[in-house]
Order: C-alpha cells, then structure tokens, then sequence
C-alpha cells in the first residue's frame, strides 16, 4: 500500500499543479479549488486500496472520474481507470477485467457524446491504446500469476508427498524392525525356556540329558545376540560404508530350524520342494520366518509331545507354506475318549495348552505382515481332526 500511496499522491500532485496554473485551456475558466482538490484527490484516493478491494477501488475511480473528467481536471482520471483494469484483470480475472473494460470504453463513450470537440478523435484513439495496453499487461501479469500459483502449489504437493513418503518409509521400516527383533527373541528365548525347563527337570535323574540342553540354551542365545547385534549395527550405522554383513537367513536355511527345533524337543517332518534355492531375497526370508514362527508357537502353544510338519512347495508362480501341528497330541486324545468313554482327566499330561487365537498377536501379525507385503495371503486357525495349522502362498516375482 506504501507504493499505491505514492503513485496516487503523485498522480494527485500533478493535476493540482496542472491546475494551479490555469488548468488544461487557461481561458476556459475552471471550477473553484475546493472542488476541483477534492475530486483531484477522490479520482485517486482508491488506487491505494487497489490490491486489496480491486473491485471496489476499481469502481469508485471509474464514477468519480465522471466528475473529474466533465470538469477537465487533469489526467489522474484516465490513469486511475487505466491502473484500475489493470488491477482488476491481475487479482480478478479476466471476466471482471473484461466487464471494466467495457465500463470503460462506455465511459469514454459518454465523455465523446457530452463534450465534442475536434481532438476528440485522438483522445478516444489514445484512450483505445490505453485501453488495450493495460488489458494485455494485466492479461500478461495474471498469466504469470497463475503459473507462480500453480508452481507454489506442486511445490507444496510435493513437500507434502516428501514427508508423507518419509513418514510411511519410517513406518514401514519400524515395522519391519520390529518383525525381525521379534523373530529372533521370541523363537530364541521359546527354546531357551523350553531347554532350561527340560534341564531343571532332569539335572538329578539324567545329567547328561540336562548338560545337552544347557548347550542348547548357550547355543541358542549366542545365535539371538549375535542376530540382534546385526540388527543394531544397521540401526547404528550412518556412514555407508562396506562392512561384511551376516547373510539373512532363507528358505534354504529351514533345515537347519527343523534340527534346532528337533533339538529343543518338538520333531519336526520337514518336506521341502525343488526350485527354493532361486527364490527373491524377501520371499525367501518371509518363508522362513513364517516357519519360525509357527514352529515357535508350536513349542510354546502345543504342548509336551507335539510334533510338527513343514511342507514348502513352489508350484509355478506360487510357492506354498503349510505348518501343522498334533496340538499336543489333541487327535490321540479325541480317539481315547472315543475308545474309552470318558474324557481325558484333568491335569493329564496329554492334556492341550490354550492355543493362539485367530487374532494372533505380534507373531501372527508379523506373518499377515510378511505375506501381504509381497501379495500373499495366510490362513491361521485349527486343523481338520486336530491340531493347529498355518498356510501361506506368496507369489514369486523374479523380476521385481
């Protein structure tokens, strides 16, 4: 407003100058000068409002310019018309700019009919120039303003898309921080507990028995710290260098899970497919961490006496997990009560621990997690005649 202050003052100076000394035809006389000042001031005092109210500074100079322009006054009225559709057209539009400019011409019109004269002809060819110069400056300068709008726009698009994406990708990488620290503790400490149980057990009546499961704890936690110290390696690690990384572990590695499992004292029936070993790294690895967790839940959930099977075969596309459990020997006892009469007895040791439920928690979340990322579905829940199973199919994708 500073600037629009100044330009009216300016446009305002000069036609008091104009007509201090003696007006644009000296010997026409002109109106007194406590009219003709005021009107000097009022043609241009709304060009200080111009940006903000447009509309209605651009229509109070084009009524009192009627005044200014009947008395002959100066120039400050056609100028403040001119700056007027200028401004209408820039911080409008081209509609409204368009509706003033015909004002406009109507008012030169009217101006051309009330006060004939022989230069009338050039003042209403200036006028026109006028006219169409301050229509395609303004036209020019909307333009401009559009393009800067819709710039400033993407840019903000964009910025939010960056800190949407850094949200999810941080999401998304706690979330598979989590899945893996999961896998690891929750499998490693289910042995542990189950060894250190099987040991307190047998320490008097079978030390040697309790000595191999102490070798299974101390195995098993090296492997779990050994696993976690990778992890927070990675975490720990901003400057992206080449450090030897442990390899993680795949669908071929599921031998090895089954002889851990065999040794913690669940028997596992492993049955693997040919084409495993040509897997993507991702599937691979959620293959096998959904047999590890279900084989945990398998030791913690199942029982004492519960045995496993694992069958992981790659037909086409699609490469098939099934893990079953006997779910503590639940088959066994549905036939003794069937051959028997009578329910097993309370506190027996065939009797079933509570199983997971179908919501699941971490584990079971973990596995939806790992399937749905790559396309996959899981099915979670009991088994026909027994037992607990899960089922995953995920889509293999070599060129992803």
């Amino acid at each position: 407003m500073v600037g629009d202050s100044l330009l009216a003052l300016f446009l305002a100076a000069f036609d008091i100058l104009v007509f201090a000394s003696g007006g644009i035809d000296p010997e026409v006389p002109g109106p007194a000068w406590y009219v003709a000042v005021p009107i000097d001031l009022a043609v241009v005092a709304p060009l200080v409002f111009r940006r903000k109210r447009p509309l209605i500074a651009a229509y109070a100079a084009y009524f009192i310019s009627y005044a200014h322009s009947a008395l002959d006054l100066g120039v400050s009225g056609l100028a403040a018309l001119a700056i007027s559709l200028y401004s209408v057209q820039v911080y409008v539009g081209r509609k409204q700019g368009l509706i003033y400019g015909g004002a406009f011409v109507v008012a030169m019109v009217v101006t051309a009919i009330v006060k004939p004269e022989p230069s009338m002809a050039a003042q209403l060819l200036f006028s026109a120039f006028t006219i169409a110069f301050c229509w395609l400056l303004g036209e020019f300068m909307y333009a401009r303003r559009a393009y800067q709008r819709e710039l400033e726009a993407r840019l903000h698009l964009l910025e939010t898309e960056r800190d949407q994406a850094a949200r999810i990708a941080v999401a998304e990488e706690r979330g598979r921080i989590a899945r893996e620290l999961h896998d690891v503790v929750a499998h490693s400490v289910s042995v542990m507990v189950v060894q250190a149980d099987g040991a307190a057990l047998a320490l008097k009546s079978n030390p040697e028995l309790a000595g191999r499961a102490l070798g299974t704890i101390s195995e098993t936690g090296r492997g779990a710290l050994g696993e976690l110290r990778r992890l927070l390696d990675v975490l720990r690690n901003d400057r992206g260098d080449d450090e030897p990384r442990v390899p993680q572990p795949d669908a071929t590695a599921l031998g090895d899970l089954a002889e851990r499992m065999r040794a913690a004292g669940v028997p596992v029936d492993l049955a693997l497919g040919d084409g495993l070993d040509e897997l993507p790294a991702g599937v691979s690895l959620g293959i096998y961490r959904i047999v590890q967790e279900s084989l945990t839940n398998t030791l913690k959930h199942a029982g004492a006496g519960a045995s496993a099977a694992v069958r992981v075969q790659r037909t086409g596309d699609d490469v098939e997990v099934l893990v079953r459990d006997d779910g503590a020997g639940r088959a066994r006892q549905l036939q003794q009560v069937g051959a028997n009469g009578t329910a097993p007895q309370t506190g027996s040791a065939r009797q079933p621990a509570p199983r997971l439920s179908v919501a699941g928690g971490n584990g079971l979340i973990g596995m939806r997690e790992r399937a749905h990322v790559y396309g996959g579905t899981l099915e979670v829940g009991p088994a026909v005649g027994g037992g607990w199973q899960v089922r995953a199919v995920l889509p293999v994708r070599l060129n992803s």
